[in-house]
């Protein structure tokens, strides 16, 4: 698996929260799902381009 999430990015994003450990590892998974799902979209409408209207 690619890591795509930065842990020490999270805590800057929330800084007023503790970070369980495991969350880098869950967000990681969500963003991949996401990517996951937009490469499809992009196949499907016949673009080899990933864009933002694919999320």
């Amino acid at each position: 698996m690619v890591d795509l999430i930065i842990k020490s990015k999270i805590k800057s994003a929330v800084p007023d929260m503790s970070v369980a450990g495991d969350v880098a590892e869950a967000l990681n998974k969500k963003v991949l799902k996401l990517l996951d799902e937009a490469a499809n979209r992009a196949k499907l409408n016949g673009r080899r381009t990933l864009q933002a209207r694919d999320l």
